[in-house]
């Protein structure tokens, strides 16, 4: 994937420079690379041509990675630490990292709709439309920038537990969703019980990830996490673990993988990909 993702990002020489070197930095040599991993387990199921998967797998890392540099600035989050190394922000300075989260989000699209250009790896146009306005639905308001909206919005706040779910549907899930089903759709067009399949899967995974890091924020240092432990509680943010406790919120990441199994069964043991990365994102130590 490092691979994949270096050839489809601006060489850091060619002009601008600094901003094309800055937009590696952000992306490459660290991260757990979840969301590719789910590309590829999906499309490993629907027999996605591996040129095409390995596009779709660094299309939704690149929105990653861009939400997490802008997540990082002053305005927003504040931290000094990502990935075990200085933020953008901090080792360039503000005004690159919010150019280089622009940058990513645009290359994501471009990187994306490209999907078949190789010999090969043919796409019929109406799959890599909806493969588009997934990746676009996943990061806009009604996705990603609008659960980090309502994250926002929310410090210092009493969150109902519904309410927290329906912020980290949005802010964590719905790119997770959508890294699912990019792998599926660049295989073949889904059948309606297919997508509720891969949905049903997605949303499980999108919640457990969050309260596995919600407990992982409470419980593990910043050398294990490669980033700032315990600035949720320091920032006054609900977090599954302040509403829940720890107990409830290890039960319920339990739950959901559980959950996100039973989801897959109409797809027997082809799925079993999609099972051990379920397994991986609730039982991981960082």
């Amino acid at each position: 994937m490092e691979v994949a993702l270096g050839q489809f990002l601006p060489a850091e020489t060619s002009i601008p420079a600094r901003l094309h070197q800055a937009m590696r930095y952000a992306v490459l040599d660290g991260g757990k690379r979840v969301r590719p991993l789910l590309v590829f387990a999906a499309g490993e199921l629907f027999a996605t041509p591996l040129t095409i998967a390995q596009r779709a797998a660094a299309a939704v890392e690149m929105i990653h990675a861009y939400s997490l540099v802008h997540d990082d600035m002053p305005c927003m989050d504040d931290d000094a630490l990502r990935r075990g190394k200085p933020t953008v922000h901090v080792q360039y300075d503000e005004a690159t990292a919010l150019l280089v989260g622009d940058a990513l989000q645009s290359q994501a699209f471009v990187v994306l709709a490209e999907a078949g250009a190789e010999i090969g790896a043919e796409i019929d146009s109406a799959r890599q439309i909806v493969m588009l306005r997934l990746l676009a639905q996943a990061s806009g308001s009604l996705g990603m920038c609008g659960g980090q909206a309502i994250d926002l919005a929310s410090v210092g706040l009493n969150l109902s537990l519904a309410e927290l779910e329906q912020m980290h549907k949005l802010k964590t899930g719905a790119l997770l969703r959508a890294s699912v089903l990019l792998g599926a759709w660049g295989g073949k067009a889904l059948a309606p019980a297919e997508i509720q399949a891969l949905e049903a899967y997605g949303t499980a995974i999108g919640l457990a990830f969050q309260v596995v890091d919600d407990i992982l924020d409470a419980t593990a240092d910043s050398a294990t996490l490669g980033k700032t432990a315990g600035k949720d509680a320091a920032d006054n943010k609900p977090t599954y673990v302040s509403i829940l406790g720890l107990p409830e919120s290890q039960a319920l990441a339990e739950k959901l993988r559980n959950d996100a199994h039973q989801a897959l069964a109409i797809f027997g043991n082809k799925a079993r990909r999609l099972r051990e990365l379920a397994d991986l994102i609730v039982q991981r130590k960082a």
